[in-house]
């Protein structure tokens, strides 16, 4: 038998074939298409706890709006706005409206705070948090515009077919006399199965109204009290995390008495604020929980962290 020479294969040989064998398996691998491009996603519900409630708040519905300064800021130059708006890295020809109903369950009861546009927005939403419209006791409305009554009901009837009703004595009042026929269709119906409220006047145990008239004469807010924590659903009455907050006193188009819609937001702010209190506010940047720090003239939005998720 003849002996062949075994070639000697040195360190960098087994190095530069190693390196090159990568290359060799792309170069053989059939060509893939990338992954498509899915759009911004927000999360439709979030869940924390608040004492011995469970609190959830509801993307009903978002949309982007033109030109702001014809809703706020009615009352500044359109550099004082700029200006405000540069500062919180803001554009000032568009803004993102959100639309953010909150639900309650007190361990007894199940409360829906406001319904957002339309009955399939509200359905949507209250879905994606586990429950069914079916599954709602008490449906209570900050005040009655179109973007909180509008999931009242719809071509199916009530859309929560079990609930009773709950609002300011005020606020109907006023809405009832004005021959507005959203309210004619969506609220009137229902007034049999609603109670009217008062501020200080309780809806349930832990559950009590605020004074927050202006944005339409009898707006309330609503503060939540169970074991020993606080939160304001704070609905309308101050509508942008930096155009209402930091700057209060600007008008704002759908305050129906701008005067006292301001006086409102500084009061509540600044009670917010001494408290340290967490809020939801409607119009918030989902998922519209965060807090409220004096700050200058105004006060500071800072959205909720992890603070309410720990307990």
């Amino acid at each position: 038998m003849t002996d062949f020479p075994i070639p000697r294969i040195s360190r960098r040989h087994l190095l530069a074939m190693g390196a090159a064998s990568p290359l060799v398996a792309l170069a053989a691998a059939p060509a893939r298409a990338m992954a498509p491009q899915l759009g911004a996603q927000t999360i439709d519900a979030r869940r924390f706890k608040l004492g011995s409630f469970e609190v959830t708040t509801l993307l009903a519905g978002a949309r982007t709006v033109p030109d702001p300064q014809t809703i706020f800021g009615m009352n500044v130059g359109a550099d004082e706005f700029a200006t405000a708006s540069a500062g919180a890295n803001i554009p000032t020809d568009a803004a993102q409206f959100f639309f953010t109903p909150t639900l309650v369950n007190t361990g007894v009861d199940l409360v829906l705070f406001d319904t957002g546009l339309n009955p399939e927005g509200i359905t949507a939403a209250v879905t994606a948090a586990g429950y069914t419209p079916d599954d709602v006791d008490v449906v209570v409305i900050t005040h009655m515009h179109g973007d909180h009554i509008g999931g009242l009901s719809g071509d199916a009837g009530a859309t929560f077919p079990n609930a009773r009703y709950v609002t300011g004595a005020v606020e109907f009042d006023h809405w009832a006399a004005a021959g507005n026929e959203r309210f004619d269709a969506k609220v009137a119906p229902l007034a049999e199965q609603t109670t009217m409220l008062n501020p200080g006047d309780a809806v349930l145990s832990g559950i009590e109204a605020v004074e927050a008239f202006g944005h339409t004469p009898g707006h309330m807010a609503y503060r939540l009290d169970s074991d020993g924590q606080s939160l304001l659903i704070a609905a309308d009455f101050a509508n942008h995390y930096v155009w209402s907050l930091g700057y209060p006193d600007w008008e704002v188009k759908f305050d129906m008495d701008k005067s006292a819609a301001a006086a409102t937001r500084r009061s509540l702010l600044g009670m917010l604020a001494a408290e340290k209190m967490p809020f939801i506010g409607y119009h918030m940047p989902f998922p519209a929980l965060g807090y409220v720090e004096a700050r200058d003239q105004g006060f500071q939005y800072v959205p909720h962290s992890y603070q309410l998720l720990m307990g």
